[in-house]
């Protein structure tokens, strides 16, 4: 009787599908854009506190542009400055939301670009609030890009503010985060998923 010796049989490795490597490739993009972001916002906020002094006014493109040294207690556009820590939590819990719900779901470049903005600007004005005076969560957001008759802001309230823009026209015009469009019938009762990427590869 011959000794027939098996040998193992190989396993497959599991491929890495082009969908796969998309979507890591947009989370790199959209973490990317949040750190560009916050660095940027960070960077800025700290050369007006070293070059400037708190109240002072810098005539860049008058009348249209100006610098205007403020700290903001409140929101974004330093709106609701008596409630400082709600904004802390609010800043806190958005960041959590998009960083643990959404990012992992992107298959989508519009909402790489968009989600990574939001992000970094969301981060920008939350580091402010836990790291700056007067306390921890408290701190007083810096300020210092100013319009004519609007109100001043910074770096991170142009991201947030964009991407917020991005985000409404994407939902909108029904293009979701997983990539895939919603496409509504001229009937309010059938509503269609396409799966399908469009040839822009949102």
């Amino acid at each position: 009787m011959e000794n027939s010796s098996v040998s193992p049989v190989p396993q497959d490795t599991p491929a890495v599908t082009p969908k796969v490597r998309n979507t890591r490739v947009l989370v790199l993009v959209t973490i990317s854009l949040a750190i560009f972001a916050l660095l940027m916002d960070q960077i800025t906020k700290r050369i007006v506190e070293t070059q400037m002094f708190e109240g002072q006014v810098i005539d860049v493109w008058p009348p249209l542009l100006r610098w205007f040294y403020i700290k903001n207690s409140g929101a974004a556009f330093s709106m609701g400055e008596s409630v400082t820590w709600i904004f802390t939590i609010i800043q806190a819990a958005v960041l959590l939301y998009v960083a643990i719900f959404l990012v992992r779901k992107i298959a989508s470049w519009r909402w790489a670009l968009a989600l990574g903005g939001l992000m970094g600007g969301v981060a920008g004005n939350l580091t402010d609030r836990l790291f700056r005076p007067p306390a921890f969560g408290h701190g007083h957001v810096v300020d210092f890009i100013a319009l004519p008759n609007f109100a001043i802001f910074n770096v991170a309230d142009i991201f947030i503010v964009s991407s917020m823009i991005g985000i409404c026209l994407l939902l909108f015009t029904g293009h979701e985060v997983d990539g895939t469009k919603v496409v509504h019938s001229k009937t309010p009762k059938n509503i269609q998923k396409n799966h399908t990427e469009d040839p822009e590869q949102d």
